[in-house]
């Protein structure tokens, strides 16, 4: 398996890696509209609410895994296989490409995110409505459990983080989901503290130092959640590039938890739960 996190020389060096463009934004800013006026050659277009997640529940969240079956398709339908190497930029630090990552690398595909996304790219950009490559040989299989976190997971194990921005941890604004706070127990661990100035990843050892400071070990099983299980992969990732290897993701999120009468936590305080399961 690739390292999680690769650069632009990596890139220059492996001219077989699939590149996916994984823009996407909150505001309904179209990633695809986005990719026609600009994108790095010869890379494809994967339109995260499509292929990376299923319609909106109250019980799912706002972006449930998608079926192994929709996955596979989106896959095939953007030139990738079962043997491909990709490598995903965005135009957020890796905000929404860490998503496509995170599902390859947990299925065993090789793929990595750009460091530095778009932003990193030397050369020209280039320009053009996307037209779908040849099709990939990418197989439909079942979710890895293992790597999955439910709902009950997320409320009782003893390490759990919140990749979300920190004012909406403290609960002093929720500008998406039901209500304001966040999981009982949780460790605010807001994604964008991965990288540095530039919009670069931290070095792994930075990286790690960062996560044993918020009270994480490299043998502690972590679960990692957000709004609605994207910008977690993008803990996930790092915490992959730290040397952090029992992860999981909790794909509802706050936005599943928020739409129960679960108990939330308000402020700095990661406040307690009636359980835990030491792991």
């Amino acid at each position: 398996m690739i390292a999680p996190v690769v650069d632009v020389a990596w890139l220059a060096e492996h001219p077989e890696a699939v590149l996916a463009d994984l823009r996407w934004h909150l505001d309904g800013r179209s990633g695809l509209d986005a990719h026609a006026r600009g994108h790095i050659p010869n890379s494809v277009f994967v339109d995260l609410p499509t292929v990376l997640a299923a319609e909106p529940t109250p019980d799912g969240g706002r972006h449930p895994l998608p079926t192994p079956e929709v996955f596979a398709a989106g896959m095939r339908a953007a030139g990738i296989s079962d043997d491909s190497v990709v490598v995903a930029y965005d135009d957020a630090g890796g905000a929404s490409a860490a998503r496509l990552v995170w599902l390859l690398r947990s299925r065993g595909v090789d793929a990595a995110l750009l460091d530095g996304g778009i932003d990193a790219w030397p050369g020209e950009l280039a320009t053009g409505v996307w037209t779908p490559p040849a099709p990939g040989e990418f197989t439909a299989r079942p979710w890895d459990p293992a790597g999955l976190a439910t709902i009950d997971d997320a409320a009782t194990a003893r390490h759990v983080v919140d990749a979300r921005a920190s004012e909406r941890y403290r609960g002093e604004t929720e500008p998406i989901d039901p209500r304001a706070g966040h999981i009982p127990g949780a460790i605010s661990l807001p994604f964008a503290g991965n990288l540095d100035a530039d919009g670069r990843f931290l070095p792994p050892d930075a990286l790690a130092e960062r996560f044993r400071a918020a009270g994480l070990s490299q043998d502690a099983e972590v679960i990692v959640y957000c709004g609605s299980g994207v910008t977690a992969c993008h803990n996930l990732i790092a915490l992959e590039r730290a040397g952090f290897g029992r992860l999981r993701l909790y794909p509802g999120s706050w936005s599943q938890y928020a739409a129960t009468e679960r108990p939330a936590a308000i402020g700095d305080d990661p406040g307690t739960r009636p359980a835990v399961h030491v792991v």
